[in-house]
C-alpha cells in the first residue's frame, strides 16, 4: 500500500530540515508545470535537497516507500518533462546552486545541477572562458543535460551531449555513480554519459556535472541576410558549410516571424526569410572569410546584408532572436503559445520548412517557423487559444504532420526540446526496435519505474 501524503511528510522531515519539504499549495502549482501546453498535474510534496547525500537519502526514501520521484530544475522544458503525472515527491534543485571548481587549463567546469547557464558564464568570465550551449532560455545545467539540449551555437560547438565530460548520478535505489573521467577522451566501457544525458531525470539524478567550456572568442562579427525564399535562405547555409567558413550561430527565422520581431523588438528590419549569423575568430581571418560568404549568400538570391560587429549591436540582434517567442505571446494576447520542433538532414530542411508553412496556412493557425538552421533543427512557434477544443486538435494535427514528414525523410520528432510527453507518441515509429533495448535500461536501473515514470517512454 502506498504511503499517505501525511506518512511521507513525516518521513521526509527525518532525512531533512523543516524548510526543505513543502505541501505548500502556491509551491505545489510552481512544479506542476512547464512552459508548455500540457495539462498540469500537482505533485504530493517539493523536496529542496542541498547535497548529494540528501538527494540519495530522498531517493532511497521514495524507493522503500515506492513513490514516484521527478527531478526539476527551472521548469523551462517544453514536452511536459517534468509535469508529475503519477503525482509523487519533486525534487527542485535550486539549493545546489554553486560553481565546484573552475580548471581553466583544462578548460573544465565541475558544477551542480541548479547552476544556470548565465550564471556559469558569469563566473567563467573572469578567466576568459565561455560555456557554449545557449539554448535561449536561461534554463539550469542539470536540465540542459536531462534534455540534450543545444541552441545557436551548435552548428560550431556541439550541443550538451558533446559537453560532458563527466556526470554525478543518484540512481533510483539511491546508489551514487559517475559516468565519466576528466580525460578528454576514453576507449574503457560503455558510453554512459551519452546513455544519460537526454534521459530526462528518468534513470537518475544528476547532481554534479563538469563540462567542458571554451576560450572567449578574439573577434565576433554578426551578420544578417534577407532572401526572397526560405530555400534560398537554406540553401545559402548550406554553401557557407561546405565552403568551411567558421560559422558560429545561423539562425533562420521567417517572414511572419520578422513581423513579431519588429513589433516587440522596435526593429526596422526587413520582413522577409531571414538569416541570423555570427562568425568567431581572429580579425584578419574573419575578414578573409566574411569577403567568401558575402559572394555565396549574393549567388543565393540574397537581398540585402548588414554586419555588427560593436557588442551592444550584436546584444540587439540576437536578444530580438531570443526575445521572439515573447514577441509572439505579447503579440497574442489571450493565446497561449505551443512550440515544436523537429530535425532533418540539411539537404532535406528547406522542404520541411516549406511543407511547415504550407501545413500552418491550410489550417488557418496563426504562428512562424525559426531554425538553426546549420544543423537542421527548425521550430514552430503557434499561437493557440486552450481553451478552444477545436483549435487545440488543428495544432496537434499540425505537429503530427511535421514530425511524420521529419522521420520519413530520416530526420528525428525532437532536435532538442526532447520527448517528455508531447513526443512519446513517436518512439516506436522512430527507434523500431531499438525502443525495446531502451525499455530494458530503464527497468535494469529503475525496476519500479518511480523515476520520471511515463517520460519518453510509457510502461
Amino acid at each position: 500500500m502506498l504511503p499517505t501524503t501525511e506518512e511521507l511528510l513525516i518521513a521526509l522531515k527525518g532525512i531533512l530540515s523543516q524548510d526543505q519539504v513543502s505541501i505548500n499549495q502556491t509551491i505545489l502549482e510552481q512544479h506542476s508545470k512547464d512552459e508548455s501546453y500540457h495539462t498540469p498535474s500537482l505533485p504530493d510534496i517539493v523536496v529542496f535537497p542541498a547535497t548529494t547525500e540528501e538527494v540519495s537519502n530522498i531517493l532511497k526514501l521514495a524507493s522503500g516507500f515506492k513513490v514516484p520521484v521527478i527531478p526539476f530544475g527551472r521548469g523551462t522544458s517544453l514536452e511536459g518533462h517534468v509535469i508529475p503525472y503519477k503525482k509523487g515527491i519533486t525534487i527542485d534543485f535550486s539549493l545546489m546552486n554553486k560553481v565546484l571548481e573552475i580548471r581553466e587549463q583544462d578548460f573544465l567546469v565541475k558544477v551542480q545541477p541548479g547552476v544556470t547557464r548565465t550564471q556559469l558564464n558569469k563566473e567563467l568570465k573572469k578567466y576568459g572562458l565561455f560555456f557554449s550551449v545557449d539554448p535561449g532560455a536561461d534554463a539550469t545545467l542539470g536540465g540542459m543535460a536531462a534534455t540534450n539540449a543545444s541552441g545557436t551555437t551548435s552548428v560550431r560547438y556541439g550541443v550538451m551531449r558533446d559537453q560532458v565530460r563527466d556526470l554525478e548520478v543518484v540512481l533510483a535505489d539511491g546508489t551514487v555513480i559517475h559516468t565519466g573521467s576528466l580525460a578528454e577522451k576514453s576507449s574503457s566501457g560503455l558510453h554512459l554519459n551519452g546513455l544519460f544525458v537526454g534521459s530526462e531525470g528518468t534513470l537518475g539524478c544528476f547532481t554534479e556535472l563538469t563540462l567542458r567550456v571554451y576560450g572567449i572568442p578574439e573577434y565576433i562579427m554578426a551578420a544578417r541576410a534577407s532572401f526572397p525564399t526560405v530555400h534560398d535562405a537554406v540553401s545559402a547555409v548550406v554553401s557557407i558549410l561546405s565552403a568551411g567558413i567558421p560559422i558560429a550561430r545561423v539562425e533562420l527565422v521567417d517572414e511572419q516571424s520578422m513581423k513579431q520581431v519588429n513589433l516587440f523588438s522596435d526593429t526596422d528590419y526587413q520582413v522577409k526569410p531571414t538569416l541570423f549569423l555570427e562568425f568567431h575568430g581572429n580579425k584578419a581571418g574573419l575578414k578573409q572569410d566574411v569577403e567568401f560568404m558575402k559572394e555565396i549568400v549574393a549567388d543565393c538570391q540574397c537581398e540585402g546584408i548588414e554586419f555588427e560587429t560593436d557588442q551592444a549591436a550584436l546584444n540587439r540582434l540576437w536578444e530580438a532572436r531570443h526575445n521572439l517567442a515573447y514577441a509572439y505571446i505579447h503579440g497574442y494576447p489571450g493565446k497561449k503559445m505551443m512550440t515544436t520542433d523537429v530535425c532533418l538532414p540539411i539537404s532535406e530542411l528547406a522542404g520541411a520548412i516549406e511543407h511547415a508553412r504550407e501545413e500552418l496556412n491550410k489550417l488557418g493557425l496563426t504562428g512562424g517557423i525559426v531554425g538553426h538552421v546549420g544543423d537542421g533543427n527548425f521550430h514552430t512557434v503557434l499561437m493557440i487559444d486552450t481553451n478552444n477544443s477545436e483549435e487545440i486538435k488543428k495544432a496537434e494535427e499540425f505537429n503530427e504532420s511535421i514530425v511524420l514528414h521529419a522521420l520519413e525523410r530520416g530526420g528525428t520528432c525532437t532536435g532538442e526540446h526532447g520527448v517528455g510527453v508531447g513526443k512519446q507518441k513517436y518512439q516506436e515509429r522512430e527507434h523500431g526496435e531499438a525502443l525495446k533495448v531502451m525499455e530494458k535500461i530503464k527497468m535494469a536501473l529503475d525496476p519500479e519505474n518511480l523515476m520520471n515514470p511515463n517520460k519518453i517512454m510509457k510502461f
